[in-house]
């Protein structure tokens, strides 16, 4: 994962993905792709693009640009070649397309609030995001001077649809020497035998070459509860999903999460596309 794309609001939610894409970056011997979404009324849109040359606007992308080179010039970002963008448009469409159009490998965002998962499901852009990019998109939660996620958990039901991107994730997990946690939620409304479970689970993993890793069956009252409850119990650095569309997270994630449990959750999210 060597082409890493960065979107930047310039909060510090912001700032806390770019600190851990550096990280990620040095390990890999990457690149960092920083990118600024600009959203303007259609008409101001139309007269940039015709070359009017607004001086209001003009201005204010010229303090945008002023901005972003400064945030090259972080300390964090010694020696990471850093491709600044500024692009105009609706944040979610342009960040997609601009991740197909550079051939990203791996979005990573700032997550507002302490809502943890509960804000991957419903943060209007995050979500679409994650919902609907082709490669994958860490969530990262909070600042992060020390991205060392050794202790990863993958959930998931194991099914033949998910042996792909999990190919991915092993990618991902290496890069740290991480531990593989793989958990299978059950719960009352698809509950399976620890046999069954524990059989599907060893049939999935047959195909990979698998060094640190160890298999788990939770069970709970549903499977948000499930995973949080299990990534804190063996205090995880990183929680893996998968997702496929519009039918992805929010049918892997039924029910309600209570405040009290997703507050305490401030974990990093890695998702996978299917």
């Amino acid at each position: 994962m060597k082409r890493i794309l960065v979107p930047t609001d310039f909060s510090a939610h912001a700032n806390n993905a770019l600190q851990v894409a550096a990280q990620i970056a040095k390990k890999t011997k990457g690149e960092i792709f920083l990118i600024h979404m600009l959203e303007i009324p259609t008409q101001i849109n139309d007269a940039i693009t015709g070359a009017a040359g607004i001086p209001e606007v003009m201005l204010f992308i010229r303090t945008i640009n002023e901005t972003l080179q400064k945030i090259k010039g972080k300390d964090y970002l010694k020696g990471v070649k850093v491709t600044e963008s500024i692009t105009i448009g609706r944040t979610f469409e342009g960040i997609l397309s601009f991740s197909k159009k550079n051939e990203i490998d791996l979005i990573v965002m700032g997550s507002h609030g302490i809502s943890g998962i509960e804000e991957v499901l419903i943060g209007s852009n995050t979500e679409k995001i994650v919902r609907l990019s082709d490669v994958p998109v860490l969530v990262i939660k909070k600042k992060t001077p020390e991205f060392t996620p050794t202790n990863f958990v993958f959930a998931s039901d194991f099914s033949k649809e998910i042996k792909k991107p999990f190919k991915k994730m092993v990618e991902f997990a290496s890069i740290f020497d991480a531990k593989i946690n793989l958990v299978m939620i059950c719960t009352p409304n698809s509950f399976k035998s620890t046999a069954v479970s524990e059989q599907i689970i060893s049939n999935f993993i047959s195909g990979f070459k698998l060094k640190n890793y160890s298999t788990q069956i939770y069970n709970d009252l549903n499977i948000e509860k499930g995973i949080l409850n299990f990534s804190n119990s063996i205090d995880a650095d990183l929680i893996g999903l998968c997702t496929h569309g519009r039918t992805g997270l929010a049918h892997f994630f039924t029910g309600s999460v209570s405040e009290d449990l997703v507050n305490h959750s401030i974990k990093p999210v890695i998702t996978f596309k299917i």
